[in-house]
C-alpha cells in the first residue's frame, strides 16, 4: 500500500450541470487556489458545456478547420486555454470531468496521473459494454475495435502539483461538429457511446466514472453535489 494510500482520502464530487466552457474555466482557477491554500480537499467536477472548441497550450492553427467566426456562426464557442494537448470539442452529451487534485496526497508524476485517467475512462466504458484500448503515445480511450476511433479525450494542466482540466468521454454529442477540427491533432475517427450502440443514459455514465475514479485514485469514498 502506497503511503498517500494509507491516509484516510475523500474526494467531493460536484455536478455542475451544463456550464459556459468560460464559467467552468474561472471555476477551476477558484478551485484550484483554494485546493492549494488548503482550503478546501480534493475535487472532481462533472459537467457538459455548450458547443466550444478549446485550444490547448500545444495547439497547431492549422487543426482549427474553422475560423473562430464561422464557428460562432454556427453556434460554437472558441477558447484557448491553458491545457496540455492540441484542439478539441465540447458540447452537448459529452460528459466533461474536471479533477482538482493535489497529487502530493498521491503520487507526484504527472505521467501516471493521465495513465490513471485512461484507466478511469476505460473501466467506465467497459462497465458500459464497449470494449477499448490504448494506444502507444497517443493520450486518450480508443475503440478496440479496428480502425480504432476515439471515444475519450485527455487534457490537463497542473500548477504547484493541483491538477485542472481533465477529460471528455462521448457518450452522444453532435459527431458532425468534430469535423470542423482535426481532434487532438490527430487525423482519426471519432466515435461515442450511442453510435457504437450503447443506450447507457449520462447519468449512468457519470455514476460509472464517479465509481472508477475513486476506485482508482484509491479514495476511501466520495461526497456528491449538485
Amino acid at each position: 500500500m502506497s503511503a498517500a494510500a494509507a491516509i484516510s482520502r475523500t474526494c467531493e464530487v460536484r455536478h455542475a450541470g451544463r456550464l459556459p466552457f468560460a464559467e467552468a474555466f474561472e471555476l477551476q482557477r477558484r478551485l484550484v487556489a483554494d485546493r492549494q491554500a488548503g482550503r478546501i480537499g480534493d475535487q472532481l467536477l462533472l459537467l457538459e458545456h455548450p458547443p466550444v472548441v478549446t485550444m490547448g497550450r500545444n495547439g497547431q492553427a492549422g487543426n482549427l478547420l474553422l475560423s473562430p467566426a464561422l464557428l460562432a456562426a454556427r453556434g460554437i464557442d472558441f477558447h484557448e486555454t491553458d491545457r496540455g494537448g492540441d484542439v478539441t470539442y465540447h458540447g452537448p452529451g459529452q460528459i466533461v470531468g474536471y479533477p482538482i487534485l493535489d497529487l502530493n496526497q498521491w503520487k507526484r508524476d504527472v505521467h501516471l496521473y493521465v495513465r490513471a485517467l485512461e484507466q478511469v475512462l476505460i473501466g467506465a466504458i467497459e462497465e458500459c459494454g464497449i470494449a477499448t484500448r490504448r494506444i502507444a503515445r497517443l493520450t486518450g480511450v480508443w475503440t478496440a475495435a479496428e480502425p480504432p476511433s476515439k471515444i475519450a479525450a485527455i487534457g490537463v494542466h497542473l500548477s504547484r502539483w493541483v491538477t485542472s482540466h481533465g477529460f471528455a468521454l462521448n457518450v452522444d454529442p453532435d459527431l458532425h461538429h468534430f469535423s470542423y477540427i482535426v481532434p487532438c491533432g490527430l487525423a482519426r475517427p471519432v466515435t461515442s457511446l450511442r453510435a457504437l450502440g450503447c443506450q447507457a443514459t449520462s447519468d449512468h455514465v457519470a455514476a460509472c466514472l464517479t465509481r472508477h475514479f475513486l476506485k482508482v485514485f484509491e479514495y476511501d469514498h466520495g461526497d456528491s453535489h449538485d
